[in-house]
């Protein structure tokens, strides 16, 4: 099944215009994969999925219906998640409690939801040991766990991915690597994934390869090429 489909999307910052007529697709149980060295508007391509920015032109169909003029809350709502680079957790609020923090988007927020699934805790066992600690206390890796565990407690049907293996030890990104591909085998969500470690980006169902704002190559994963490797990836 589509859960999103762009057709068209160009956004602009002040009049400079970044994104150029992006089209992409993905289902619901698969992981697309946005690659692209810096600069190129990956960011700010997620943004106007998630409503921090407003396209001049284009349209996003989310379950098939439109969410072009929907603010941020509402997207969340209906069922996008987005982890930034950077990830963003709160420092100085402990761990259970930014976790907790992700269940705003559930119907009712977090008055009416308080029990975190313990599935957080199947994929990044160490937040269950650190529930006590503060964010700010964790590893980079253990921060981006985190994150990503925050994002799963509003039961999104999307997951957008920035970056999340950007200055983080080897192991955990291995660790990540499996978590999300169990998170869409589990759970049945789709995936979009932005991301330069090439080991991750070959997890992808697809790809699509953004230049100058605009998408200059899909496919596979499967059928990768170097050359196109050594185009669009900072490795």
């Amino acid at each position: 099944m589509t859960l999103l489909e762009i057709r068209e999307l160009n956004t602009y910052y002040g009049e400079s215009h970044i994104l150029r007529d992006v089209d992409l697709t993905i289902n619901s149980r698969e992981m697309v994969c946005l690659i692209g060295r810096n600069g190129v508007g990956k960011t700010t391509f997620l943004k106007s999925l998630i409503g921090l920015l407003n396209p001049r032109k284009g349209e996003i169909l989310f379950n098939g219906k439109s969410i072009i003029r929907k603010p941020p809350h509402q997207r969340a709502h209906a069922g996008i998640a987005y982890v930034p680079q950077g990830r963003e957790i709160i420092p100085y609020l402990t761990v259970e409690e930014n976790l907790q923090l992700g269940m705003e988007a559930l119907p009712g927020g977090l008055s009416k939801n308080k029990r975190i699934d313990p599935f957080v805790y199947e994929l990044f066992p160490v937040l269950e040991r650190f529930l006590a600690r503060k964010g700010g206390d964790l590893s980079g890796g253990q921060q981006q766990q985190l994150a990503i565990a925050r994002a799963l407690l509003g039961k999104p049907k999307l997951l957008l991915l920035d970056e999340p293996t950007e200055g983080i030890q080897p192991n955990i990104v291995q660790d990540i690597e499996a978590a999300v591909r169990r998170i869409i085998t589990e759970t049945g969500i789709g995936v979009l994934l932005v991301e330069q470690h090439l080991h991750f980006v070959r997890q992808a169902d697809r790809y699509y390869a953004m230049q100058r704002g605009g998408i200059v190559a899909n496919g596979s994963t499967k059928d990768l090429s170097q050359a196109v490797i050594e185009k669009f990836l900072s490795v």
